[in-house]
């Protein structure tokens, strides 16, 4: 969550940051309330328990009728502090319950509103010109069925709308991307870790997921266990309730996990192929950071994400996502997306977030200091996922249905070039 301190000595700042995302900036005050609440309860409890505290001095020192009346005071005196305490803990409840409703601050130069209102910041390689090429462009799932790679009948019949079976070549090639992916982040310092896809709902609250999107995330009440959509979610509780050590810079992992999403709110959106689907893999990179340090971190995680972009061979656009599509927990979110052919538009493949101290704070991370310990920063960002099947077949289709292989996930698929199309 945010910042108390902050939102104490500048609750404008906090106020505008509610704006900017479209949210409500009374929060802030009902805050503020709560918690002044709790402070003044506190200070009365104090004063209370001082004097509960002397008087025990005095009873012990009184006798006949004083010591009577000094012990009728003394069981008042209890009655009072036992009705601040509980008005104090109240108050300590609903102000932190309140504060995790709020989201983050964005960082300045965010740009205020929602999905529409991304900043582009610069475009990446030049998309093909198929018309010129003499080639007419299929979809990813034309494709994928030509070289029989994705089967989108049987993964309905098995489990139901958006789910799919990735096939021969195209089991492979999902492999191939996230392998590659996965030995960039190796050799980029980051820790390969398989993560577990069902977490608690400590954990899963704690990275701020349980808020606006919450209808999109599996529940498993019998369990009560979640789901988890990105392997961020236990990549961040790794180190819950925990001071870990910065000393030699971040701590930087690179997580593989199964993910999943209700994709609640998208119907009609997508429903061709595996662009937006229930399930699919993801390498997702997750840094511990000093707080001053994570924007340059953060820049490091895009640096990491272009090059395999790069390495693709993709034509992608990096955009600064507006403070009302952050999510809760992210100060910064820069997002890039390839160029999809079928469809002629640009559809995010990668997103990278500085969550500075917000998860953190909700999990109980820190790093000592010279006066105590204070909470780390977080950042996250996708390295590979299944969606990047839909850009690479598209984007290197050729005329005949065969798809050209970049040289980067070459030596997973035996060596192969190109991608023919099965008879």
């Amino acid at each position: 969550m945010i910042d108390l301190k902050l939102l104490r000595a500048e609750p404008d700042v906090v106020r505008a940051s509610q704006r900017a995302r479209g949210d409500d900036p009374a929060v802030v005050d009902q805050v503020l309330e709560a918690d002044s609440e709790q402070r003044a309860a506190l200070t009365e409890f104090e004063a209370k328990r001082a004097e509960q505290k002397s008087l025990g001095k005095q009873v012990a020192q009184a006798q006949g009728d004083e010591k009577q009346q000094l012990l009728a005071h003394t069981r008042e005196l209890a009655a009072e502090v036992k009705s601040l305490q509980a008005t104090a803990d109240a108050a300590a409840k609903r102000a932190v319950e309140l504060a995790r409703s709020l989201g983050n601050v964005p960082e300045l130069g965010v740009p205020s509103g929602g999905e529409d209102n991304f900043t582009v910041l610069r475009h990446e390689g030049t998309p093909r010109d198929f018309v010129a090429e003499g080639i007419e462009v299929q979809d990813h799932l034309a494709i994928g069925e030509g070289l029989k790679a994705i089967d989108m009948e049987r993964g309905a019949k098995v489990s139901g709308a958006r789910f799919y079976f990735l096939t021969g070549v195209g089991a492979q090639l999902e492999l191939a991307i996230l392998n590659a992916a996965m030995n960039l982040a190796a050799e980029r310092g980051f820790s390969p870790m398989i993560t577990p896809t069902l977490v608690r709902p400590e954990t899963m609250a704690g990275t701020g997921f349980l808020g606006q999107h919450s209808d999109e995330i599996y529940f498993l009440e019998r369990d009560e266990l979640y789901l988890v959509g990105t392997s961020e979610v236990a990549l961040a509780g790794y180190h819950s309730d925990e001071i870990i050590d910065l000393s030699d810079g971040p701590l930087r992992y690179a997580g593989w996990s199964a993910c999943y999403r209700r994709e609640a709110g998208s119907a009609g959106r997508d429903t061709r192929g595996i662009i937006r689907v229930h399930q699919f893999h993801k390498v997702e990179m997750f840094s511990y950071a000093h707080a001053e340090d994570a924007a340059a971190e953060h820049e490091r995680f895009l640096s990491i994400e272009e090059e395999m972009l790069n390495a693709l061979e993709l034509p992608y656009r990096v955009i600064d996502t507006a403070a009302g599509d952050l999510g809760s927990s992210a100060a910064r979110k820069f997002d890039c997306e390839a160029w999809l052919p079928s469809q002629e538009r640009w559809m995010e493949v990668t997103s990278t977030s500085n969550c500075t101290t917000y998860q953190a704070r909700r999990l109980a991370i820190r790093e000592r200091v010279d006066k105590g310990t204070t909470p780390v920063a977080t950042i996250n960002g996708t390295i590979g996922t299944t969606r990047w099947l839909v850009a690479l077949l598209e984007n290197h289709q050729q005329a005949d249905g065969s798809v050209y292989v970049p040289e980067l996930l070459r030596p997973y698929l035996g060596g192969r070039e190109v991608l023919t199309p099965v008879k």
